[in-house]
């Protein structure tokens, strides 16, 4: 099938967020764990790339979004879209804009648009500035984010010096005066000179507008949801076939796993609700740099297959800040990743088919180590965060890539009683 809408995104669990956000159209999605090595076949009518690059370094990022662009190109894709964090998580030098700049110049084109929110999630932007929920995003729990602490709410501010382009704002005002209006807006924009322009959306509506307005546009970048709305314009306008097969759940063996590495205020909720019934183990990044992982795999080993453990490096702001000011940001993070990843790996040699990842940076490192390179996509556990299934050394798994904020507290419970459903 030739690939009607190319995406590249650039963390694991943005890219499940996007391809569970397509896959409500009842399409199948397929998502691609770094950029494949062959050339495209048996592709889908959505391609999603997921990168590990979010933080990366500026030209790392750059290459290897260039990469999956001349594979999403190759597949036979027209459109194109760039996906990263509905909270715009990104460092002062990017990678947001200077991935986004890279694509254009790869594609020819003199302008995109910008636009995170997700109102289903409590994400909205307005006159350019991102809230999280009713907080602005300054004063949200993001700017206490070991990685990509965010500390300005005003996009605009914090994408003009990723860029080397003008970057402009179409306002709810805007918006709200429907497609046409904005095309006109954005059309104005583009004869000032203005090539990355940001766009407010407050809710689902202008979401639809903002897709409706921009749907022709060669690369879109932004959150998931504003590519929701996607496939049903691209069916009204027939660009995409009204009768594509559903989906195929496979039969799966029901032992199960939650791995957690993230310490957002969320994951730190679904980890005390899920601790209060459920069997659980907390790793310490300082223990493990002093004697390793060893009592983990112990203590995995001895729990019972109709049990679903918890293993989680999940902790509240002051701990990470204090474990990082000894042991260094870096090496922190990567004695949790590859220790929740080598403990992926031992469930799974244990029989455990059913993953739960929280986290992005741990969802990377646990989809790497398993070895995942296509996953299908879907049933939605919730608003961003669908079930994904693999093939994994002649098995059937199924795993959740579960962005840091989202989810509600029972999302552990939930997750698992969906795939029963």
């Amino acid at each position: 099938m030739t690939t009607l809408l190319g995406c590249i995104a650039d963390d694991f669990t943005g890219a499940t967020d996007l391809a569970g956000m397509l896959a409500r159209s009842g399409v199948p999605v397929a998502l691609r764990l770094g950029v494949p090595d062959a050339m495209p076949e048996d592709t889908a009518a959505f391609e999603v790339i997921a990168l590990k690059c979010r933080t990366a370094a500026v030209d790392e990022a750059v290459a290897e979004c260039r990469a999956a662009l001349a594979w999403l190109q190759a597949a036979g894709a027209q459109r194109f879209f760039w996906k990263y964090c509905s909270t715009f998580d990104s460092t002062a030098k990017g990678n947001i804009g200077p991935v986004a700049e890279a694509l254009m110049d790869d594609l020819d084109i003199e302008q995109t648009i910008y636009c995170p929110a997700f109102p289903e999630n409590g994400r909205s932007i307005f006159m350019g500035n991102l809230f999280v929920g009713q907080q602005p995003l300054a004063e949200s729990p993001m700017k206490d984010h070991p990685l990509t602490p965010m500390r300005d709410s005003n996009l605009m501010r914090l994408l003009q010096p990723q860029v080397t382009r003008p970057v402009g704002l179409a306002d709810r005002l805007t918006v709200a005066r429907g497609p046409e209006i904005l095309r006109k807006k954005l059309a104005t924009l583009r004869e000032q000179g203005v090539a990355h322009v940001v766009i407010d959306a407050v809710a689902n509506d202008d979401l639809d507008i903002i897709a409706e307005a921009c749907r022709d546009m060669t690369l879109m970048t932004g959150g998931s949801a504003v590519a929701m709305p996607l496939p049903g314009l691209y069916r009204q306008h027939r660009l995409l076939s009204a009768d594509m097969p559903a989906p195929v759940v496979p039969k799966l063996a029901t032992a199960a796993i939650i791995l957690s590495g993230s310490c957002s205020a969320m994951t730190n909720e679904q980890v005390a609700a899920y601790h209060e019934h459920g069997p659980a183990w907390q790793l310490s990044p300082l223990e493990l740099a002093k004697t390793g992982s060893q009592a983990a795999f112990d203590w995995l080993a001895a729990q019972p297959d109709d049990s679903t453990p918890l293993i989680y490096a999940t902790a509240e702001p002051d701990a990470v800040h204090a474990v990082q000011q000894e042991l260094g940001v870096a090496l922190a993070g990567k004695l949790v990743e590859d220790a929740l990843a080598a403990l992926a790996v031992a469930a799974f040699n244990a029989g455990r088919r059913r993953f739960v990842v929280a986290g992005g940076e741990t969802s990377g490192a646990v989809a790497l180590a398993l070895g995942l390179s296509r996953l299908d996509i879907g049933v939605e556990i919730a608003p961003g965060v669908p079930w994904t299934f693999a093939h994994v050394r002649g098995a059937e798994i199924a795993v959740a890539l579960k962005s840091g904020n989202f989810g509600d507290r029972d999302f552990f419970t939930t997750a698992l009683a969906k795939l029963e459903a």
